[in-house]
């Protein structure tokens, strides 16, 4: 993932219903891409690779 860039997934329709993620190295960030000013939440490297992984886990079980 490019640092300081915000991108969505790949996966994103287009439809608008998404969320933009953007590393910046120490932290994760994630924000509401109809909403950009409104807010973000960040996450430690760790904790948004494990939330990451359990999606993917998931997702290949459904």
């Amino acid at each position: 993932m490019e640092r300081n860039v915000w991108r969505t997934s790949s996966r994103s329709g287009s439809n608008g219903q998404c969320v933009e993620v953007r590393d910046r190295g120490a932290e994760i960030d994630v924000r509401d891409s109809k909403a950009p000013t409104a807010g973000t939440l960040s996450f430690d490297p760790a904790a948004w690779g494990t939330f990451v992984n359990g999606i993917k886990t998931d997702g290949a079980r459904a």
